[in-house]
C-alpha cells in the first residue's frame, strides 16, 4: 500500500513539473508537495480548466490565480479564453501520464471536486498561490488496477454538477455531445493568445558563494570571482529558468546579449 502511495504521488509530482514548465508567469513558479483535493484547496484560486483524457478514465484540471486570469484580461488579443490559454499546461500533465487530453472546458473553481471526483493537486507558488495542477485519482492508479473504474465512462464526473456545465465558454457542450479530439496537424491550442504577457528576462555572467561575514565586509572596489572563466557564454534565464547562453556585447552604450545557442527543455 505504501509502495502504491509513493508511486501514486510520484506521478503527481511529475505532472506538476511539467505543468511548472509550460505555465507562463510573471515570477519563477516552485511545486509545492502533493495533497487530496478539496473544495478549500481550489478556493484559494480565481479560475480552473479541465479536461477529459483520451482512452482512459480521469481528468486533468489546472487553477490559477490573479497573476494569470488579470494577464488574460488585460491581453490586447480579442477572443482570449482561459481554456485557450492553458491548454498546453493540460496537454503536458497528461502527457506526463503517458496520456493525451481532450480540449479544455472552463469552470468555476468551487465545482472542480465534483468534476474530478477524487483527486490529488499540487499547489504552485510564485506570488501567493499562481497556480495548481490537478489529476483524478484513478488516472494516476498503476496499470491494472483500475480497470473497474475504467468501465465507468468518463462523462460522469464531469455532469456531476450542472453549474460546471453552465460556466464553460465560450458555449456550453451537451454531455451527450461528442468531445473533440486534438492531433497533432489541428488548429492552434491558444498559447499565442499570452503573446502579450511580460516575462523576465535574465543574463547572469555567473555565481559565487560566500560567508555572511565576507559580504558584509564588500566595499567599493572589490572583486568578486565568479564560478565561470573570461569568455565563458553568459547564460539567459526566463522567469529563472536556463533557456538560451550567448556573448555579452555592447550595443550602443548599452550591454547586450548575442544568443550562440538555444537550450532543448532537457538543457
Amino acid at each position: 500500500m505504501t509502495v502504491q502511495a509513493t508511486e501514486t504521488e510520484s506521478a503527481m509530482l511529475e505532472v506538476a513539473a511539467q505543468v511548472v514548465a509550460v505555465l507562463p508567469s510573471a515570477t519563477p513558479l516552485t511545486a509545492a508537495g502533493v495533497q487530496s483535493g478539496s473544495p478549500d484547496v481550489a478556493a484559494a484560486f480565481q479560475g480552473a480548466v479541465v479536461a477529459g483524457l483520451v482512452g482512459r478514465p480521469g481528468r486533468v484540471a489546472v487553477l490559477v490565480g490573479e497573476e494569470l486570469t488579470e494577464a488574460l484580461a488585460a491581453s490586447p488579443t480579442p477572443g482570449v479564453t482561459l481554456a485557450g490559454a492553458l491548454q498546453p499546461a493540460l496537454d503536458a500533465a497528461a502527457a506526463a501520464i503517458g496520456a493525451s487530453c481532450e480540449a479544455a472546458d472552463e469552470v468555476a473553481t468551487d465545482a472542480v471536486s465534483d468534476v474530478l471526483g477524487d483527486h490529488l493537486v499540487v499547489p504552485m507558488i510564485g506570488t501567493g498561490f499562481a497556480a495548481a495542477a490537478a489529476v483524478s485519482l484513478v488516472a494516476l492508479e498503476p496499470a491494472g488496477q483500475s480497470g473497474a473504474q475504467a468501465e465507468e465512462p468518463a462523462a460522469d464526473h464531469g455532469s456531476a454538477s450542472g453549474d460546471a456545465a453552465s460556466m464553460r465558454e465560450p458555449t456550453p457542450t451537451p454531455a451527450d455531445a461528442p468531445r473533440r479530439r486534438v492531433t497533432d496537424d489541428g488548429p492552434s491550442r491558444g498559447i499565442e493568445l499570452l503573446h502579450g504577457v511580460d516575462m523576465e528576462l535574465t543574463v547572469e555572467l555567473g555565481r559565487t558563494r560566500m560567508a555572511v561575514r565576507d559580504l558584509l565586509a564588500l566595499a567599493p572596489g572589490d572583486v568578486l570571482e565568479l564560478d565561470r572563466a573570461a569568455g565563458s557564454p553568459a547564460d539567459l534565464l526566463v522567469n529563472g529558468r536556463l533557456i538560451a547562453r550567448g556573448e555579452v556585447v555592447v550595443v550602443d552604450e548599452d550591454f547586450g546579449l548575442r544568443i550562440t545557442q538555444i537550450l532543448d527543455a532537457n538543457g
